[in-house]
């Protein structure tokens, strides 16, 4: 009887490990942070509140997470020939075969249908924006553009720009320079995010025959688009003056840091420990500066 019990325990362990990896539930928990925040700053700038739009956040956040998971899962799907190259993708459940390929396309599909249904009770638009962040990242990113073009990155970053419109869209569909802004900083963000990645990954991205920037030109040149893409995240913080100095300065500082960090690679022997810098400041800057949107809008009894 105890045997069964392990036994079992360690089954219902694999099975939660295997479905988190195929939803890639890092993603979907990132891109949360920044669903949230939308809707947070859509609230905001509406003087709408929380508690009597509790309804309206559930739906949007199960929707935006029930599509995000979608187009992780159907991204498992199709990539499962290219896969068992890379270390860190080898073990997903779909390489190993403890979910088979017709349960994840089944799964991929349902779950961004109903994630789209859910959002559509928001709003049309918040569904839209959806819709199109899904497309581009299972159709224009996995299927068309990741095996064939080094701008397979700035292609995907449509994709993962789309989380805070989602979020703004469910209160507010109405066009704001605020939503916009949220676009361009997650737009911007993704390439150094993902290039530094890439120059961890070199080896295993040449051995699966993705032409990602530092697999067909180099490092030298995946550095420097590391930093002017940084470069240009230093003006968005003034198109959101409104959430006043202190969101401003912290911004400013972060974007600061990160160019700091950025021009140090040039004179870096290390070329993969500079990238390693660059990918975790990126993580940390990301969560501060969505984390800092919510917090210098939170209302007090003093404001």
């Amino acid at each position: 009887m105890v045997s069964t019990t392990v036994l079992s325990k360690k089954k219902s362990t694999h099975f939660i490990e295997d479905f988190k990896a195929l939803i890639k539930i890092g993603i979907v928990n990132s891109n949360l942070i920044t669903v949230i925040a939308g809707f947070w700053l859509a609230l905001h700038y509406t003087n709408g509140t929380f508690l009597a739009n509790l309804d309206v956040f559930i739906l949007t956040i199960s929707g935006s997470a029930l599509v995000i998971a979608g187009g992780g899962i159907l991204n498992n799907w199709y990539d499962v020939d290219i896969d068992p190259l890379m270390t860190r993708t080898k073990n997903r459940p779909t390489v190993t075969g403890s979910i088979s390929l017709n349960t994840t396309l089944l799964l991929g599909l349902l779950s961004t249908l109903f994630g789209l249904i859910l959002l559509s009770l928001t709003t049309i638009q918040a569904a839209l924006f959806a819709f199109v962040g899904w497309f581009v990242y299972v159709v224009l990113y996995t299927i068309w553009s990741k095996r064939r073009y080094t701008l397979n990155t700035a292609i995907g970053s449509f994709s993962g720009a789309a989380p805070p419109l989602i979020g703004w869209a469910a209160i507010e569909p109405h066009f704001h320079i605020v939503p916009l802004m949220l676009f361009l900083i997650m737009f911007i963000w993704q390439t150094p995010h993902f290039l530094a990645l890439a120059m961890k990954k070199t080896k295993e991205y040449k051995a699966a025959g993705v032409p990602m920037l530092p697999v067909v030109h180099g490092f030298e040149i995946t550095k420097r688009q590391i930093v002017i893409y940084i470069a240009c995240l230093l003006p968005l913080p003034f198109y959101l003056a409104s959430l006043g100095t202190t969101f401003m300065v912290i911004a400013t500082l972060l974007n600061v840091g990160w160019l700091f960090i950025g021009i140090s690679g040039f004179f870096m022997k290390n070329d993969l420990k500079w990238a390693n810098l660059i990918f975790i400041y990126s993580l940390n800057y990301l969560t501060v500066l969505f984390l800092m949107m919510v917090v210098v809008t939170i209302k007090t009894p003093f404001s």
